[in-house]
Formats: structure tokens, C-alpha cells, sequence
């Protein structure tokens, strides 16, 4: 499966890592690094994640990484696997 990151993903992720960064540089480049490589491994077992709680639809998961939700859509006929967002699930 092809993974595509949606800009809205693209965007937040780049935030969490700068302000990840004001503290400490190697911890927001670990952090990235990490997300990008259990993110790679959704093409191994797509549906390993939870369903997702904030979309009402078999082919939308939560996947779950330190604190963060990253919402990702299936789509089996496109063969490609879209990450929609990352969010804070402790923050509103």
C-alpha cells in the first residue's frame, strides 16, 4: 500500500516537532523519526489500529504514539493508506 500524508498532517506534525525542538532538537528528530517508521509499518497490517473513535467509518483508524492520535484512512480499490491528522487526544 502507497502512504500518503495529508497536508493538514503535514502541517501539525511540523508544530508538534518545533515546539518539541524549543526544548530539546535531538528529542523532536527521535519523536518524527519513530512516528515515521510505526507509520511505515501500517502496510503490514493496515487494520491493527483501533477504529476510529471520531469517524463513524470501518475504514478510518486511530493509531495511538505517545500521547498523539493519528487518524489514517483505508482504502482498499486506491491501495493507499492516508493520514488525515495528528492531534493531542489530552488537549480539546
Amino acid at each position: 500500500m502507497r502512504i500518503i500524508e495529508s497536508e493538514e498532517y503535514k502541517t501539525r506534525l511540523r508544530e508538534i516537532t518545533n515546539y518539541i525542538k524549543k526544548d530539546k532538537k535531538s528529542a523532536a528528530i527521535h519523536f518524527a523519526k519513530e512516528l515515521r517508521k510505526n507509520i511505515r509499518n501500517l502496510n503490514n497490517y493496515p487494520f491493527k489500529c483501533r477504529k476510529s473513535l471520531y469517524f463513524n467509518d470501518e475504514n478510518i483508524r486511530d493509531m495511538i504514539y505517545k500521547g498523539y492520535t493519528i487518524p489514517y484512512e483505508i482504502n482498499i480499490d486506491e491501495d493507499t493508506i492516508v493520514i488525515l491528522d495528528i492531534f493531542n487526544q489530552n488537549k480539546p
